[in-house]
C-alpha cells in the first residue's frame, strides 16, 4: 500500500461543512483534553473552517488558525471575521512569538510526507511547556474503505493509487515525538466507527470529498463505473441498515514541550 501527498489538495469548504461536519463535531472531546484557559494563546493546526478555532476562541484563548488550504481559510475568515487565520504549511509554519498550546484534529494525517518536520514545526511555536494536543488517523484507519478502492482499480486495469495520508501506530508516532523533543503524557489508540449521514452514495461520496485527488488521472468515462464498484465492494463491511459507516480509527494524544 503506497502513501503519497499530493502536492495540491483542492477542497471544496461548503461542502466540507455541509456534508462532513462530523469532522468538526468529532473534535469536541479533544478540545476538552486541551482545556483551554482565559488568555492563553493557541494554534489550530489544520483548522479547516474555523469551527474549533471559534470554540476555542469561546473559551477565552487567543487563537491562531492555521491551514494548507486557501479556500478553507477563505471560509473560515468569512465565518468568523474577528479571529485570526492564514494559510500555512504544517512542516515549516512559524510564528512571531511562542504558544501555549498547538491544537489539531483531523488534520496531522494530511501531513505525512514530513511528519518529522510536522513536529519541530510545533515545537519550534511552543513555549518550554507547551503542550501539543491533536487526533489524527491511526495504523488500520479506513482499512475496509481502502481495501475496496485498491480492488476496484485494479479491476479496471488502473495503476494502484498513492493515499494522501500518513496513519501511524501508537509506538510509531510516540517515537517520533519523544525523538521530536516531547514527553507523551497522553495517547489513546480506539475504533470510532463514524455514520457517512450526508453520504447518499455511500463509499462513492466519501471517495470524492476525501480521495478527490486519486480520480485525476482516472478517465472521466472510468470514474463513474469505478465509484460503483468502490460501493459494491465495501458494502459488506460499511453498510448498515441505518446507512453507510466510515471505518475510523483514531490516535489521539497529548504530549508536553521538554
Amino acid at each position: 500500500m503506497r502513501y503519497d501527498t499530493p502536492s495540491t489538495m483542492r477542497w471544496n469548504a461548503r461542502a466540507y461543512d455541509s456534508s462532513f461536519g462530523y469532522v468538526s463535531a468529532h473534535g469536541a472531546p479533544l478540545v476538552e483534553l486541551l482545556d483551554p484557559q482565559p488568555g492563553e494563546r493557541i494554534v489550530d493546526l489544520g483548522c479547516g473552517t474555523g469551527v474549533l478555532t471559534a470554540e476555542i476562541t469561546s473559551r477565552g484563548a487567543r487563537v491562531l488558525g492555521i491551514d494548507g488550504s486557501q479556500a478553507m481559510i477563505e471560509k473560515a475568515l468569512s465565518q468568523y471575521p474577528g479571529l485570526d487565520f492564514i494559510v500555512g504549511d504544517g512542516s515549516d509554519f512559524t510564528v512571531a512569538q511562542p504558544y501555549d498550546a498547538v491544537f489539531s484534529n483531523a488534520a496531522l494525517h494530511w501531513m505525512g510526507r514530513e511528519p518529522d518536520a510536522v513536529i519541530a514545526s510545533v515545537r519550534d511555536a511552543l513555549t518550554p511547556g507547551g503542550r501539543f494536543v491533536a487526533e489524527m488517523g491511526g495504523a488500520g484507519n479506513c482499512a475496509a474503505l481502502m481495501a475496496a478502492l485498491f480492488t476496484a482499480w485494479r479491476e479496471h486495469g488502473l495503476r494502484e493509487p498513492g493515499l494522501p495520508w500518513y496513519f501511524p501506530t501508537p509506538a510509531e508516532y510516540a517515537t517520533r515525538l519523544e525523538k521530536g523533543g516531547f514527553t507523551v503524557r497522553l495517547l489513546e489508540y480506539f475504533d470510532r466507527p463514524t455514520p457517512l449521514d450526508e453520504c447518499p452514495n455511500g463509499a462513492a461520496d466519501w471517495v470524492r470529498m476525501f480521495a478527490g485527488s486519486l480520480l485525476r488521472d482516472v478517465p472521466a468515462d472510468l470514474v463513474e463505473p469505478l465509484l460503483r464498484r468502490v460501493n459494491e465492494l465495501a458494502a459488506p463491511a460499511l453498510r448498515r441498515e441505518t446507512g453507510w459507516m466510515a471505518d475510523y480509527v483514531r490516535l489521539r494524544f497529548a504530549a508536553v514541550r521538554r
